[in-house]
């Protein structure tokens, strides 16, 4: 229904036209989630906003709604052109982006930045082919930063999370968390302060940014940080394939050229820096930051508790008619040199 509606109301400009001046800009509307303050709505959406009224020499302006909708809703959003454009975590949706969680699974040892490089080059090459986006056009994937715990009480040790109520987003947080003896209660990201707060769960996996983002600090101040990441998360940028045959090929392929890699990179580093700006907000706010060394038995018994993992993933996919392994060699590939790279320029 709303693809017809859309068909309409472009038929109707196309046949006012003639008689009246068709305007020469056309408003992308970005629907999204998260705080209004949050990286990904302060910082990624404003910047490619700006990269894409530059690219297409003002033709196309960018609009940033923020969406009380269930974030697991805006693929079907952007699919039925409620929106123009959206983002989500693929885990949101079980069941339909499997070859998306290959990002997630833990050991990938880089940031978000690199895990993002590396997603997006693996997606093009790998993944693309398996059609999980079907109905969506793919502008830019990318990671947070490595997972962490956050808790109302201190993690001493992984028994100390045996029983406990945790949020859970699901993808490869959810084998996680069943290893990790926890009981997993599922919710979108923009309630997990309520159910904190309410004491409906007694922590969250989520990336350090969100001590800031969402404030967790003050309902979840307590934060243990493996010194690999517990898991990193894999999300999407997607834009109604309607609404880029609408503009035209050449505007089309103007936002595209600002898109795919330049913004996958670029919400990654955002990720990296928030995460950074929000380990400092949560220690100067009361939080208790635990980083772990390697050689710590929590770390070490993550590590064993975690095993096998990769090949779960390997034999879920195995229906998707893609090479697996091969994808998730390269993907590691990808991340490690992208890193190494990091490391030789101080960026890292």
């Amino acid at each position: 229904m709303f693809k017809t509606m859309r068909s309409i109301l472009l038929a109707g400009t196309v046949v006012a036209g003639i008689n009246t001046p068709v305007s020469a800009q056309t408003v992308l509307n970005v629907s999204t989630w998260l705080p209004p303050t949050h990286v990904q709505n302060s910082v990624v959406w404003p910047t490619w906003g700006e990269w894409v009224e530059e690219a297409t020499e003002g033709r196309v302006t960018v609009n940033i709604e923020n969406s009380s909708n269930n974030p697991a809703q805006l693929f079907e959003v952007v699919e039925d052109s409620v929106a123009d454009a959206s983002f989500s975590f693929n885990g949101f949706v079980p069941g339909r982006f499997e070859l998306e969680q290959i990002v997630e699974l833990p050991g990938l040892g880089a940031n978000a930045e690199a895990a993002s490089l590396a997603y997006w080059r693996t997606y093009k090459k790998y993944l693309q082919a398996a059609n999980e986006f079907d109905a969506l056009e793919v502008i830019g994937l990318f990671t947070h930063g490595p997972g962490v715990m956050h808790t109302r009480f201190p993690v001493n040790s992984l028994d100390d999370l045996k029983g406990k109520k945790i949020r859970i987003g699901g993808g490869v947080q959810a084998e996680i968390g069943k290893r990790l003896g926890v009981i997993p209660v599922a919710a979108p990201g923009n309630k997990v302060y309520e159910l904190l707060q309410t004491g409906v769960v007694d922590g969250a996996f989520m990336p350090m940014v969100e001590q800031q983002g969402m404030r967790l600090v003050e309902v979840a101040p307590y934060v243990t940080v493996l010194p690999t990441g517990m898991y990193m998360g894999a999300f999407s940028m997607f834009i109604s394939p309607d609404f880029m045959d609408s503009i035209g090929k050449k505007d089309a392929e103007a936002i595209r050229s600002v898109s795919g890699e330049r913004l996958s990179l670029m919400a990654g580093a955002a990720w990296d820096k928030a995460d950074i700006d929000a380990k400092k907000f949560s220690e100067e706010n009361g939080g208790q930051v635990n980083l772990l060394s390697y050689g710590n038995q929590m770390s070490l018994d993550y590590l064993k508790i975690t095993d096998g993992i990769d090949q779960s993933w390997l034999d879920a996919v195995k229906g998707k008619k893609v090479d697996a392994q091969a994808a998730l060699d390269f993907l590691r590939i990808e991340a490690q040199m992208y890193t190494a790279k990091q490391k030789d320029t101080g960026a890292n």
